[in-house]
């Protein structure tokens, strides 16, 4: 009888000390994704960033030559008229 509750008895640490390993793993591989979603979350709007800033000067320079342009379209108009 003592054998029969001692192998229970181990069997039960057996599982609880399963279960707390899989906790523990289900655990870390949360926090690994976790980390590896922040690390491209950062890297999304570290390349957002660059092309916001591209898409401003490419809109500056653009500006700038359509307003050149609108210029040289007014000397036009004011000399043919």
């Amino acid at each position: 009888m003592i054998e029969v509750a001692a192998a229970v008895v181990g069997a039960a640490i057996t599982v609880g000390a399963m279960g707390v390993g899989g906790a523990n793993r289900s655990a870390r591989d949360g926090r690994e994704a976790v980390i590896k979603l922040t690390a491209a979350v950062e890297n999304v709007a570290l390349r957002l960033e660059e092309l916001h800033v591209d898409i401003k000067a490419d809109r500056k320079e653009t500006y700038q030559r359509i307003n050149g342009l609108e210029q040289r379209v007014a000397k036009l108009e004011a000399t043919s008229t």
